[in-house]
Order: C-alpha cells, then sequence, then structure tokens
C-alpha cells in the first residue's frame, strides 16, 4: 500500500517526511519536480505520476503538495481519499493546514501519521477516534506537557474504535441530527470565452428537464505553439445557486430509538464543485 508520505511547499521545500515499511530516498521526488516544472499552476500536477518502480500519487491542499509513494498497484483515488483526510486532520487540530503549523506541531503530526496508516494501511481516520488517542493541542496542554514529561498520547482505548458507527463517539446527544447527500448533475447552457483571460463562462439559463443538456467543444494550439508532450487538462468550475437539477425527493424520513418527538425536514441545496477535464 502507501509506504511514505513526502510534503513539499509550494515553493519546493521538502519539509516533512514519513515512512512505514521501508526508507525511501528523497530523490524519488525528483520525478514529481519534473512534472512541477512542467505544469503551469500547481492545480495542473498530474495527480498519479509513473516511475520506474514506483507511482507517485498527490494531492495539492493550502499551498502545500501531499506526495505519496506507492510500490504496487493500488486504486488511485483510495489513496488520494486518504491524503485528503490527512489535511483535513490538520486542519481540523491546528486551525489550518499550513507549512508554519506543521513544523510547529511536528510531533503530533507524526504522531497522527503513525495512528492513521498502520503498516502502510489505512487504520483510524476518524476525528472523533484520533483526537481519542491524539489530544488535541492547547496552550495549558502544552505547559503540562512540559513540566511533566508526558505526551498529547491517550491511554485508553477509544470508545468508537470497534463501533460500527466508528465516527460518532459512544454516549454522545445532538440536539439535531442531519444528513448530506451530493448528487452529481450533467448541465448545459450557452457559454462566453474571452481569450485575453482565456476564461469561458457557461450560463446554464433556464433547463429542461426533458432534455439533457450537453456541451461539446474542440481544443487548438496557437499558431507556432510546440505540442505538449502530454494531454493538456481543462480545470472547470461549477457553481449552481439556489437549484436541485436532480429532483431528488425525500418521500419518508423515520427516525428511531429516540424518545422525544424529532422534527423532520428537509433541506435542499446544490453544491458547486471544481474537477478537470483530460483530453
Amino acid at each position: 500500500m502507501i509506504h511514505s508520505v513526502f510534503l513539499i511547499s509550494n515553493a519546493g521545500d521538502l519539509f516533512l517526511e514519513k515512512h512505514w515499511k521501508s526508507v525511501i530516498s528523497r530523490s524519488i521526488c525528483d520525478y514529481f519536480f519534473e512534472a512541477r516544472e512542467k505544469a503551469v499552476e500547481p492545480d495542473n500536477v498530474p495527480p498519479v505520476i509513473r516511475t520506474p518502480h514506483h507511482y507517485l500519487i498527490n494531492i495539492y491542499r493550502e499551498k502545500i503538495f501531499f506526495v505519496s509513494v506507492i510500490q504496487t498497484e493500488v486504486p488511485p483515488l483510495f489513496v488520494i481519499e486518504f491524503l485528503h483526510r490527512v489535511a483535513e486532520t490538520f486542519q481540523d487540530y491546528f486551525g489550518e493546514c499550513s507549512e508554519t503549523t506543521i513544523k510547529d506541531n511536528v510531533v503530533i503530526v507524526y504522531e497522527l501519521l503513525e495512528e492513521m496508516l498502520d503498516n502502510g494501511f489505512p487504520l483510524a481516520t476518524e476525528s472523533n477516534i484520533l483526537k481519542e488517542l491524539i489530544r488535541p493541542p492547547t496552550i495549558l496542554r502544552s505547559m503540562v506537557n512540559t513540566i511533566t514529561g508526558s505526551s498529547n498520547v491517550g491511554e485508553t482505548l477509544p470508545t468508537g474504535q470497534l463501533s460500527t458507527i466508528p465516527w460518532r463517539r459512544a454516549g454522545v446527544k445532538y440536539t439535531n441530527n442531519e444528513a448530506y447527500f451530493d448528487v452529481v448533475e450533467e448541465i448545459d447552457g450557452t457559454y462566453n470565452y474571452d481569450p485575453v483571460t482565456k476564461i469561458l463562462v457557461w450560463d446554464i439559463g433556464k433547463l429542461n428537464p426533458q432534455k439533457l443538456p450537453n456541451l461539446k467543444g474542440s481544443l487548438s494550439l496557437q499558431s507556432g505553439a510546440p505540442k505538449p508532450e502530454e494531454n493538456p487538462s481543462l480545470n472547470i468550475d461549477l457553481k449552481i445557486q439556489q437549484l436541485a437539477i436532480s429532483g431528488l425527493k425525500v418521500n419518508r424520513l423515520d427516525v428511531y430509538g429516540e424518545k422525544y418527538k424529532p422534527f423532520k425536514g428537509v433541506k435542499y441545496v446544490s453544491k458547486a464543485g471544481k474537477f478537470q477535464v483530460r483530453t
């Protein structure tokens, strides 16, 4: 599975590395640096980079590249999801996921990575479980640890570690219980292209549910421009306000195991997304 993880700043500084099975030399990141130089923007770096003996799977979050080293073929989305979970865990623990914050809390960062991955396989990735294993840093706790020589590592096994719902701690009561669903849609509309900014704006307008919209186009290079070594990727930012395109509706909502009479309501929200189209 995952052998190593490297954290690289946007400036190209490799400031943290973690190995699980065996130590892999930092020189493996040279393949990543080559791909970074070819990319116009950091978001354009290929998420999967093949090397003679390894695969480099990476994400870009908060001006930091999270680069994982894989020796065997694995589902790339599985590794990408884990790297995003690592970045979100740092955000949850430290308030932000930045190079400075990670360096200031490097001990806790290594403790978290040790718990989140066991021999290269994801183990504990839920925030509630991690916070019982590794206590979040506070000023008072840091002072106590400095005086007593103790650490942020918990002494007992988390209550939700073996639960069927590990994301929820045992005995917790919430005043509100909500469920969220993401629906992926394909839409159509008119568009305008600005050759100066090279941005295409696609105005959807009124949608016809009887006719699925579609947008097709071609990509051409400027006259005299050299042919790229790899097929280019298109960054697309999609945003739709106050509209649920799918028409998905909840016909029935039942709540069990509660003595109080719950209020059962449904709220529909269309979520904006950002993705790439690879040609």
